[in-house]
């Protein structure tokens, strides 16, 4: 779906596609029923902690690195293998995205450049910054058309345009397209899923929607499972409104569910099982 367009606000008409408004409903009354859980008074600090585990473990599974949550609790060094430094990274994004949502709205385009460079971990000379022309993409579980250099860096910059510009789009709405566009474009050379997932917390988070982050949407894109996340990416990629709708959808489930893992969290908590 391509985010450039005459009208002021491109983002606010998405909000009227069939389903959408429910989905929209749907995400508010979830994450008000974490917020409103009386554990949320006390310990939010915690529950905050965990949820950034939890939802760093579940992007990681997204970009092959599906380890149980004990076993990120348990490790220490995670430079091992390639599936060590995935979950590692995913880890580092989920500490870094709250240091950058006063930047996010000012300047995406330098808060993306310095997810992938947190990501990455590495000084070589293509991370944190878009790719160039002729430059490969090492994101092998989105097996999606890339698009070129010209066209990713057009499109990047009408996205930042949009955040920037902000809007009276739900917040679910703005997130899902951030997720979906950056899938799309694989900006980076790699690690591409990983910053999209970041994104997509740091506007459910700056939004308002959830300013304390304890509604991991990762854990649900992750509980839905890699084809789920897939097929609901190449509907909102054919543009039709049914398939940006369906996307949109899909990105509200996943919200919803990691709300209730974080429900379930604060419910241990109350019973001091956590």
């Amino acid at each position: 779906m391509s985010t450039t367009g005459a009208t002021a606000d491109p983002l606010a008409a998405l909000g009227n596609l069939p389903g959408v408004a429910d989905s929209v409903e749907s995400v508010r009354k979830a994450v008000d029923r974490v917020y409103g859980h009386r554990v949320m008074r006390r310990r939010s600090n915690e529950i905050t902690s965990e949820a950034a585990l939890r939802g760093a473990r579940g992007s990681a599974a997204l970009s092959g690195a599906d380890w149980a949550l004990e076993e990120v609790r348990r490790r220490s060094d995670f430079s091992g293998d390639d599936e060590a430094r995935t979950m590692g990274a995913a880890l580092r994004l989920t500490a870094e995205a709250g240091q950058l949502l006063s930047i996010w709205r000012q300047s995406p385009l330098r808060v993306l450049a310095r997810l992938h460079l947190v990501a990455a971990a590495d000084k070589a000379e293509h991370v944190g910054r878009p790719r160039r022309a002729g430059e490969p993409v090492d994101e092998p579980l989105i097996d999606l058309p890339l698009p070129g250099a010209a066209e990713m860096h057009g499109r990047l910059e009408g996205l930042a345009g949009i955040v920037i510009a902000g809007g009276s789009a739900p917040a679910l709405v703005t997130a899902a397209v951030v997720h979906g566009e950056l899938l799309a474009l694989r900006p980076f050379t790699s690690h591409n899923g990983l910053v999209a997932r970041t994104a997509e917390r740091i506007v459910l988070v700056g939004s308002g929607l959830d300013p304390k982050s304890v509604c991991p949407a990762e854990v649900g894109h992750a509980e839905l499972g890699q084809d789920a996340y897939l097929e609901a990416l190449r509907g909102y990629l054919s543009g039709t409104p049914e398939g940006v709708a369906a996307w949109i959808a899909h990105c509200g489930r996943a919200v919803g569910l990691g709300a209730r893992e974080s429900t379930a969290v604060c419910e241990a908590l109350q019973r001091g099982a956590a």
